[in-house]
């Protein structure tokens, strides 16, 4: 099989950009990670953004090992080249997430049914008192700002690459400033003496994360099954299929699957595509069963003969 052919240069271009934009991300999220670190106290709303930074660590990590390693040279032990490595990460990435977000919503929910009373203290500053609520509200804001100016960047580039992966971690980054919105009334919840405020806001955190995970999900499975490609924020089926389909004489059968960004085009001479048991047990012997499909003009000895068998 030979190399992945050259990108556009506009894709390129744009893959360079996203790169850049992915380690700018990591970047801010440890500074975030830490900053969340030292201030979060036992607020449960800060805890869960604290997660959420921590978990947003993942998506630009696994961009990143996707792309270097995606045009990597197909070889004997990976004849197909490592393409499908971008469906692995975009599983993971949906993976991680829908785990998370049940894992919050159960933590909130937990609270909430042993109705526990957070509290936030004070801490001496240059001589003066100071609400810890105010930096906790702080950190939640300057948590805010870097990832959703980064997120819409990144969310303008998925589209143009088609890399699910990028879209995920966009919409992450976009979707922050609800973190922090959150995070922000429930320590204000604490001031008040409003306990279930912080379970509340943790929960609602949660959710926002698990209704993304289960999205992604669904479509990093049937892009991992060989289903056809779906869309970038749907689990419907790509307009992409249709027009390749479209392109081809109606009298030939189309098959098409997504491997990361990349589409794979099969277009059959006929309907049959069977092997013969000839050439199944000349192959692989009393294993040959487990050849169930060939791909592109094959021998009348190695196709099936559908007529044949069906007199």
């Amino acid at each position: 099989m030979s190399d992945r052919p050259t990108l556009p240069p506009h894709i390129r271009q744009s893959l360079e950009r996203a790169r850049r934009l992915e380690w700018w991300t990591l970047g801010w999220l440890v500074s975030i990670v830490a900053v969340m670190a030292l201030v979060m106290g036992s607020s449960q709303a800060m805890q869960a953004a604290w997660i959420e930074d921590m978990l947003s660590l993942l998506p630009p990590i696994l961009f990143l090992l996707a792309v270097h390693f995606e045009g990597k040279p197909a070889s004997p032990a990976y004849p197909f080249g490592l393409d499908r490595l971008g469906s692995l990460c975009f599983l993971l990435a949906a993976g991680a997430l829908t785990l998370m977000g049940g894992y919050l919503i159960y933590d909130a929910l937990h609270v909430l049914i042993a109705q526990e009373h957070p509290t936030i203290g004070s801490a001496s500053l240059f001589g003066h008192e100071l609400w810890l609520g105010w930096l906790m509200m702080a950190a939640l804001a300057y948590s805010v700002v870097p990832p959703v100016i980064l997120g819409r960047k990144k969310r303008a580039l998925a589209p143009e690459l088609m890399d699910k992966v990028l879209f995920t971690d966009a919409e992450m980054n976009a979707a922050d400033w609800k973190t922090g919105l959150a995070g922000i009334v429930g320590v204000i919840g604490i001031g008040f003496g409003i306990w279930w405020a912080d379970a509340l806001a943790a929960g609602v955190i949660g959710a926002d994360i698990l209704r993304d995970g289960l999205r992604a999900l669904r479509i990093s499975v049937a892009e991992l099954l060989d289903g056809a490609p779906r869309e970038l924020n749907s689990p419907e089926v790509s307009e992409a299929v249709a027009k390749i389909r479209a392109a081809v004489p109606v009298d030939r059968p189309v098959r098409v699957r997504e491997t990361g960004r990349f589409l794979h085009v099969e277009i059959a001479d006929d309907q049959d595509t069977a092997p013969s048991e000839a050439f199944q047990t000349k192959a692989l012997g009393e294993d040959g069963w487990r050849i169930i499909n060939i791909t592109g003009p094959a021998p009348p000895d190695i196709r099936q003969d559908a007529r044949r068998d069906e007199e």
